[in-house]
């Protein structure tokens, strides 16, 4: 500021120099001369015509000021949408409930499915939870697979249930981010304005998806025999069919293996629904006869497709406890887990064995959440007093109170995204 000063006092007194040298030589001729010095000074607007000061002036007015008191606009885009598929089995539909409103935010989009293992009276009173719950009803954004799948987990029947609730939701939940699937055995350790904060400043079309191309000994026990999932034809489930035949490794494409959980761009879900180079059903086909088909079939699209295998972070973004080397099914979570829980930084975890004392503790601990009730966010706008929801008055839905589990999670993804471990191909 003091430099612009001085530029400024120094063109005054270079004028006030001008005006002694100029009114001399006016004096033989006044009337003319004046009004010469009217038009050298002023047009007929009233404008300054002295170049260097007009545009010192035009300048300063649209910039100095500016940055002297800067307008109140935000920069940060506006939060993302999540849109969750939650899946279960027979026995499932209470924890159904619990993580769907553990999870719940109005500007979400929700898909929950019992499969066809589950009693017609077990589904009946899901599909009434999701249709008259009145949250649900006023912003229309859970949906229930009503014509259940028959889901065997070690065979391709998850991966096309997974895919069935994508194109649901790309046909009816309108606009939304990312793509997220979960079971009735996973819970969230943040809130949804804890995630919806962190992701606000992420590309949007980063895909979380645990992979990698050493498979080891799937390749013997997973990739060269073929299964046949009994899910696809009959209407009672049982294990897979072994067939003794076996096949070789495709060279077509390279197989990819990880995590049956994930966080999905909005654009590789539409890329995976529509296959419009036919990687997506090709794929497919192969992992109709593979054994644990959700650890392989996205990952080896996404990693066979140019358009997306840069856009990966190796992260399904869950704490799991595993035995090492690990099986099939991870340890069941509990209290002594906590700790652990918390220090992962994970915005999820699994597996959860059905109303166990570790989701209390996770909902007074980490969600704010009184049972029965959501896990309150910005929009929630009611009382507290006398075990009320907070959540039964709704306040404006954009606005968000990130808490302690948003700088868990930024710290996470922080590490994730660092030069160290976000290598420009991933893929590999």
């Amino acid at each position: 500021m003091k430099g612009l000063k001085s530029y400024y006092m120094h063109l005054r007194h270079h004028q006030n120099m001008e005006r002694k040298w100029i009114f001399p030589l006016a004096i033989g001729s006044l009337v003319s001369l004046f009004l010469l010095f009217l038009t050298t000074i002023t047009t007929s607007d009233g404008i300054s015509v002295f170049p260097f000061y007009r545009s010192f002036s035009s300048l300063s007015s649209k910039f100095v000021e500016t940055k002297i008191h800067p307008l109140p606009i935000s920069n940060l885009p506006p939060p993302p949408r999540f849109a969750y598929v939650i899946s279960g089995s027979a026995g499932d539909a209470n924890m159904l409930k619990r993580t769907l409103q553990a999870l719940y935010h109005p500007n979400n989009q929700y898909v929950v499915h019992l499969d066809r293992e589950s009693s017609t009276q077990e589904r009946l009173d899901l599909s009434n939870f999701v249709k008259h719950h009145p949250v649900f009803l006023r912003f229309g954004n859970v949906r229930m697979i009503s014509k259940a799948n028959l889901v065997t987990y070690r065979g391709p029947t998850m991966v096309a249930n997974t895919l069935h609730a994508a194109a649901i939701l790309l046909r009816e939940g309108g606009d939304w981010d990312w793509f997220i699937n979960l079971s009735a055995s996973d819970y969230p350790l943040v809130t949804q304005d804890d995630l919806l904060h962190t992701f606000s400043s992420l590309p949007r079309d980063l895909n979380f998806i645990d992979h990698t191309s050493d498979i080891g000994w799937k390749e013997f026990q997973r990739a060269k025999p073929i299964i046949i999932d009994p899910g696809l034809y009959m209407t009672k489930k049982a294990d897979v069919f072994w067939i003794t035949q076996r096949r070789s490794v495709p060279t077509a494409f390279k197989l990819f293996t990880g995590s049956a959980w994930m966080a999905l761009s909005r654009p590789f879900i539409d890329y995976t629904i529509w296959g419009w180079d036919n990687i997506p059903r090709t794929v497919l086909m192969y992992y109709a006869n593979f054994i644990s088909s959700p650890e392989g079939y996205f990952h080896t699209v996404i990693c066979n497709s140019p358009q997306f295998l840069n856009t990966t972070v190796n992260s399904d973004l869950h704490f799991i406890s595993w035995d090492n080397p690990p099986k099939q099914h991870p340890h069941h979570l509990n209290v002594a887990d906590m700790q652990r829980m918390i220090e992962s930084n994970a915005p999820f975890a699994r597996k959860f064995p059905h109303e166990d004392p570790v989701l209390d503790k996770i909902d007074s601990e980490l969600l704010s959440r009184g049972p029965g009730m959501f896990t309150p966010g910005g929009w929630c706008i009611g009382s507290r007093e006398n075990g009320t929801d907070p959540c039964s008055a709704i306040g404006n839905t954009t606005v968000l109170r990130p808490g302690p589990g948003a700088k868990r999670l930024q710290s996470l993804i922080s590490s994730l995204l660092s030069n160290e471990n976000f290598q420009p191909r991933q893929c590999k």
